[in-house]
């Protein structure tokens, strides 16, 4: 099983490291190194979406099993070291191990897009915060600054099979080109399809993250938080719920349920 200790802001060890390589990939010709307006970058505001897609993760019901991972990377097509999501040990509750999944937390004030010199990241209508590869110049300056370790640097060309297809599914979306930053998006291919389709995320498999289709446990949950009768609007109004670090407002749309409700885990 693939976890890892609690000590992932460990990570910001390297980041005085890694600002030496940013700083040469935003000199590159052609780009201006000049930081964005915060206003101008987030050209796109959940609000003018109809949809405010969000993803619960149940605590008592994740068995740290990978499922989910595996989905993601034959989904995605994500090489076997840059997993887009994480499981993470949490402690215990009584003799019960806990765990917490991490993907992309698809945080509406995303410091990867405040900090983005080229504007390769923005935020979709419905909240998704993609990257555009094209733009992507491999400055790090997002993977960086992400305070939940969200992001993988594409460091070497992936051409080998990937040993998650075909047994976790198959590739959504082609690979990503060396050079460039990546992360979890929600499989918002996935859900773009099944709304042209008429189809539901979070209901409709087709239209629903990889990763939520394939937990056994259905440990993570998905929709929209703008129908009262989704899966994610009805877990948050029955349940306590948290979000991780919180504290830095920026308000994210993955929610956890606490395996004990009476004591919630420290961001």
């Amino acid at each position: 099983m693939n976890t890892t200790k609690m000590d992932r802001r460990s990570f910001l060890k390297w980041g005085s490291a890694t600002l030496a390589v940013a700083a040469v990939g935003v000199g590159v010709k052609g780009y201006s190194a000049e930081k964005p307006n915060s206003a101008e970058t987030k050209s796109h505001s959940p609000e003018q979406s109809n949809h405010r897609w969000a993803m619960v993760i149940d605590q008592s019901k994740c068995t740290g099993c990978d499922r989910c991972v595996m989905a993601c990377s034959a989904h995605n097509d994500v090489a076997p070291d840059m997993a887009w999501t994480r499981i993470e040990e949490a402690g215990t509750v009584g003799d019960r191990p806990v765990f917490m999944p991490i993907p992309c937390q698809q945080c509406q004030n995303a410091p990867c897009v405040d900090v983005c010199p080229v504007k390769a990241n923005h935020i979709r209508p419905d909240g998704i915060v993609t990257i555009d590869y094209d733009r992507c110049i491999g400055c790090r300056y997002c993977q960086i600054a992400c305070p939940y370790d969200a992001r993988k640097f594409n460091w070497e060309v992936y051409t080998d099979d990937n040993p998650a297809v075909p047994e976790w599914g198959q590739p959504d979306i082609p690979r990503r080109p060396r050079g460039v930053v990546e992360k979890c998006s929600f499989c918002y291919e996935r859900i773009d399809r099944g709304l042209a389709f008429g189809l539901t995320p979070g209901v409709d498999q087709m239209a629903t993250p990889a990763c939520v289709v394939a937990c056994p446990t259905k440990a993570r949950i998905f929709g929209d938080l703008n129908d009262p009768e989704s899966p994610v609007s009805k877990a948050l109004a029955t349940h306590s719920s948290y979000r991780l670090r919180e504290e830095l407002g920026t308000e994210t749309r993955v929610y956890y349920l606490p395996a004990d409700e009476a004591a919630v885990p420290e961001a």
